[in-house]
């Protein structure tokens, strides 16, 4: 059980990337932040759990910019 959500998280900020790199979704968009933020959040609680300490790390400051920019959005700016 544990695989697929490590699974679904990868997906989700996959999705993203992919969707971005086509020009289908904008980087700056509140869709674009949130399936990084939630993908992120997945795979660094999963991290945590299993003391990966450098994927931590990464999956940690991927949730944070992300939340940083999703913040800005639904205030209404554009993320700097």
């Amino acid at each position: 059980m544990e695989q697929l959500v490590q699974v679904v998280g990868a997906l989700l900020i996959l999705i993203a990337f992919a969707a971005s790199q086509f020009g289908a979704m904008d980087p700056h968009s509140r869709s674009y932040l949130a399936l990084n933020f939630f993908g992120s959040l997945i795979l660094g609680v999963l991290a945590w759990r299993e003391r990966q300490w450098g994927f931590l790390l990464l999956e940690s400051v991927w949730a944070v910019v992300s939340a940083w920019g999703l913040r800005a959005t639904l205030r209404g700016t554009r993320p700097s």
